[in-house]
């Protein structure tokens, strides 16, 4: 347990805010900022410690895939010596903390959020582990990463076969001797392959249809480029795919070592052997889909269309830049492999990197979609006094990432702020009409 706000307990003491933020991460502690700007009282409740998902649920050579400059906490950026560089895990721990420590909010750790819902007097209960809560404000600020999914058709699978979610992987010292499966090639995926991949593990890799980047492009790291670009600013209204642009899964690349792309031709070319999605699972044959070939090739189509628009700023500008060969494919399958006897190939390990589900069943309001999904607009509920921070494509890329959680977390202040004075004037209103008469 973190001991940053051991003496804060006294905040318990009053069961009646203004606001509520649930969550004392990133999210949570940049809307309190705002909040204590603009003069609201409130208080942040923290299940378990500041930064604790940043300490506890990655892997140990776990590092920020965007670079330093990206970290932009409010009025806190990252001050440090290598802002092209990317931070450790440790490292991300220190600098939220360090955040924490300079704004001083009003968080009480370790107390967790059981239910949400809306009395008779239209205020909202928050009941906790520390006692009930009455709010007019709640900010849901925990983001989406509760449920980590692992496939129904998992449970077949010989009990001697060790399963575990990326969310639990540490390092390769952790497994059992023998080959590893890794299915999923998102950012997780991938790195967690690598990882095992440069310890000298025997790795195996389904993969699914995720998008890669590159990494560096005509003598310029390609967020840069983006930046420049305006494309982190595209707001969520203005996408092309609209509110599909939250489903999409992110593109892979890694910053460990100072950062690269990931091209999964070249680690097939090293040995690890790459399959199509993982579509079930019978006693200990493995069984895939047919889409090796076309997950690579849709995958390498974004990363030169990344590369296209690039060009075509550099061109429109005029910008004086490096000119880099064209993309070849380094490898490709000969024949994709449908079914694998995990058995009879070494696998001793299966490691489930494909995701989370959200769990807002303890929130008791009519504010999700048929899939359990939030509706908001720009973190707003539709459900009066009900917000949401820290999701990806909140409003933009950069919303559930250091990058943009400042701009969305100022937003909803404003509009708590707005709403409290619109409360304040009206109450002043009623008040003097009772005078009067």
């Amino acid at each position: 347990m973190s001991t940053l706000f051991k003496n804060q307990d006294h905040l318990l003491n009053k069961k009646d805010y203004p606001v509520v933020v649930v969550g004392g991460g990133q999210a949570g502690l940049s809307v309190s900022y705002y909040l204590q700007q603009q003069g609201i009282e409130h208080i942040v409740l923290e299940k378990k410690f500041v930064a604790h998902a940043w300490a506890k649920d990655r892997w140990d050579t776990f590092c920020l895939v965007t670079p330093n400059w990206q970290c932009r906490l409010p009025d806190f950026p990252y001050a440090g010596e290598d802002p092209e560089g990317f931070m450790l895990k440790d490292q991300i721990v220190e600098y939220v903390q360090a955040f924490a420590l300079k704004t001083r909010p009003p968080v009480v750790e370790g107390v967790s959020v059981n239910h949400v819902s809306r009395q008779k007097s239209g205020d909202l209960l928050v009941a906790t582990s520390a006692g009930d809560f009455h709010t007019r404000h709640v900010i849901v600020a925990t983001g989406g990463y509760d449920l980590p999914i692992i496939p129904a058709y998992a449970e077949r699978l010989p009990k001697h076969i060790k399963q575990i979610h990326s969310v639990d992987y540490r390092n390769p010292e952790q497994l059992p001797e023998g080959e590893v499966l890794v299915v999923g090639t998102g950012q997780s995926g991938v790195q967690l392959m690598e990882d095992l991949h440069l310890a000298g593990r025997k790795v195996h890799l389904c993969v699914g249809p995720a998008p890669r980047s590159p990494r560096v492009y005509r003598g310029r790291e390609s967020t840069a480029w983006l930046m420049d670009m305006g494309v982190y600013e595209l707001t969520v209204d203005r996408h092309p795919l609209g509110e599909k642009a939250r489903e999409r899964t992110n593109h892979y690349m890694t910053g460990r070592d100072g950062g690269h792309e990931i091209d999964l031709r070249k680690f097939a070319l090293e040995g690890v052997k790459l399959y199509g999605s993982m579509a079930d699972i019978e006693g200990s044959t493995l069984r895939f889909l047919p889409d090796l070939e076309k997950n690579l090739d849709d995958a390498d189509e974004v990363y030169v269309g990344i590369r296209r628009d690039i060009d075509r700023y550099i061109a429109a500008q005029g910008i004086d830049a490096p000119v880099e060969p064209d993309f070849v494919k380094a490898w490709r399958p000969e024949q994709e492999v449908l079914a694998l006897d995990a058995e009879a190939a070494g696998i001793t390990t299966i490691i489930w990197a494909i995701g989370f589900r959200p769990d807002y069943r303890w929130i008791e309001l009519p504010a999700f979609d048929g899939r359990g999904h939030p509706k908001y607009e720009r973190g707003v509920s539709p459900v009066p006094g009900l917000y949401f921070l820290g999701l990806p494509w909140l409003n933009t890329w950069g919303s559930g990432r250091f990058l943009g959680i400042a701009e969305d977390a100022q937003y909803l202040a404003d509009v708590i702020a707005s709403r409290e004075a619109g409360a304040d004037a009206a109450t002043q209103g009623r008040e003097h009409e009772a005078l009067a008469a």
